[in-house]
């Protein structure tokens, strides 16, 4: 029989996928296809919970331990007898992903598990994933061809033999070196001793991908120096892999003007956002996007109202009739409206000739999921405010009915309500849900917060200001404040807070936007002065300037 034919039997099958170098976003299709079908889960600890989301809830991890790839020593396997865990999960008939760092071919040393597989004849694919020696030069602005051509050679430094210095000592290729922090001179020594030049530009980049990303422009001859200025070195992270270009054509004295990651206005930032994760999902998104680390802690807990009773006959109105419009001023109010409907065994098809409006974007993709498209989303500002700008008034020729069901939480302000009234509107507000304090985050968050360990926070309203000191303290005198309007900045001064950061507009989107170009100023200054670029949480208390945008 031939050791790589399929065996259709009661067998399983592995998927050998690679996972990248760090960055989430670079795994492919194939990849989250494969994830997501996957029985048994047998991932690097480096990469662990960059493949996870993608799995189902109830698939098994025989080694749940993740571990930041900076605390794993180089020469040291990340996995033990991870092929035993890989054939007999397959053995038994489950379908099983090895994911490893980087790409399965160029990073991961699973051909000894592949072979087990194909001397059982268990059937296995390999998804291809962006290697480590690739995608980190990407990502730290050193393109490794340029327009003549230039040859490549790829070297692991740790294996490297005499041999193989010699070849890359007489040659002219661009050289990418993997090797660890403290092992980069020796590499670069090597390559010297074996003919290239001193002045030769280096490049060498640690945690690529990552926001934890640095990139240090060097020579051959110069590197252990500029690691040292740096005070990178000596370190007890010296241990970590990195992975170094060398070579005339790499471009390295053009990173300054292709670092395009690195340069990001929040690169690296740790940012607070007082929300859940549902309300932040895309606010984090967007500040992932600048470069940010978010962090979601809610301030506020959802709860049914106390007296159930009003809810209901609210419900109970809008199947027989009794409302032209229904509002929705938040997520939450959906929720609790389809949860009230699923209660009576009811769904999408009794909004059936009632006019829908929704407060904004977020809480219109919330009906649509709920199976209702909204009559009515402000065309501007998404807020109270902009709702009553579009809202027609009442018109007793062509609306037969004059009330407007209003699904709201306790604390609701009565600016709505005021307004469609004066449109000639009747308005039942109705307490659909109550928001409470939620419970203290972690203390490890708690003292993050208190003691400097985040970059910025994003507040969004008075209540978060108000919550998030109560549940968690107040934030250190170095965080960056930025808040969503003057109110919510009068809250924050209130409690001792110094604002940096206004929003033009009331809105998430441009509160995030108005902290991505205070990041950008703030950096672009540093650069002007001839300073290193730090996040706030890296300067000192009381050399924080006091600034708006």
């Amino acid at each position: 029989m031939n050791p790589t034919a399929p065996n259709h039997s009661a067998s399983g099958q592995v998927t050998f996928l690679g996972a990248g170098p760090g960055d989430p976003g670079l795994l492919t299709l194939r990849a989250v296809e494969a994830l997501a079908s996957a029985d048994v889960l047998i991932a690097d600890p480096q990469v662990l919970d960059v493949v996870r989301v993608h799995a189902r809830a109830q698939v098994d991890t025989p080694l749940q331990a993740s571990a930041d790839e900076a605390s794993i020593p180089a020469d040291i396997p990340t996995l033990r007898d991870t092929a035993n865990l890989v054939m007999a999960a397959a053995r038994a008939g489950k379908r099983v992903v090895r994911a490893v760092t980087g790409d399965p071919g160029l990073d991961g040393n699973v051909a000894e598990e592949m072979l087990a597989c194909a001397s059982e004849g268990i059937v296995f694919e390999v998804v291809p994933g962006i290697a480590a020696a690739v995608g980190v030069p990407a990502y730290a602005g050193v393109p490794l061809r340029d327009a003549e051509g230039t040859d490549v050679r790829f070297v692991d430094a740790r294996t490297a033999d005499d041999r193989c210095w010699a070849e890359l000592g007489t040659s002219d290729a661009t050289a990418v070196v993997s090797t660890t922090l403290d092992a980069v001179a020796a590499a670069a020594g090597e390559l010297v001793s074996a003919g290239r030049k001193p002045d030769t530009p280096m490049t060498v980049t640690v945690a690529g991908t990552t926001t934890r990303q640095r990139t240090w422009t060097a020579t051959l001859g110069s590197v252990a120096q500029v690691l040292k200025a740096a005070k990178v070195l000596p370190s007890p992270d010296g241990g970590q892999p990195v992975i170094a270009v060398v070579g005339d054509r790499s471009a390295a004295a053009q990173r300054d003007r292709l670092s395009w990651f690195e340069s990001k206005p929040l690169f690296g930032w740790r940012v607070l956002v007082p929300r859940t994760k549902e309300q932040a999902a895309s606010l984090s998104d967007q500040l992932v996007s600048y470069g940010a680390v978010p962090h979601e802690v809610p301030t506020i807990a959802v709860e049914p109202p106390r007296t159930p009773q009003q809810m209901e006959r609210a419900v109970k109105g809008l199947v027989t009739g009794r409302y032209e419009w229904i509002a929705f001023t938040s997520v939450n109010a959906v929720k609790a409206v389809r949860e009230k409907f699923e209660e009576y065994g009811l769904d999408a098809r009794a909004f059936a000739g009632i006019k829908v409006a929704a407060v904004g974007e977020q809480t219109a993709k919330a009906l649509v999921a709920f199976g209702v498209k909204p009559d009515l989303v402000p065309s501007g500002e998404q807020s109270a405010a902009g709702l009553l700008e579009d809202w027609p008034p009442y018109d007793p020729v062509f609306d037969p009915i004059d009330r407007v069901f209003l699904p709201r939480a306790d604390i609701a302000t009565e600016t709505l309500v005021a307004g469609l009234i004066e449109l000639g509107w009747e308005v039942d507000d109705v307490t659909a849900y109550r928001t409470v304090r939620a419970s203290p985050p972690p203390a490890e968050t708690r003292e993050a917060i208190k003691g400097g360990g985040f970059d910025a926070v994003l507040f969004t309203s008075s209540s978060t200001v108000r919550n998030l000191v109560g549940i968690a303290g107040k934030p250190h005198n170095v965080t960056v404040i930025a808040c969503i309007g003057p109110a919510t900045a009068k809250t924050a001064e209130e409690h001792g807070l110094r604002v940096d950061v206004m929003s033009p507009e009331p809105s998430v989107h441009k509160l995030a936007e108005a902290l991505a170009d205070f990041g950008a100023a703030r950096r672009d200054a540093a650069l002007e002065a001839g300073d290193p670029v730090t996040r706030p949480s890296e300067r000192r208390p009381g050399s924080r300037r006091r600034a708006r945008s």
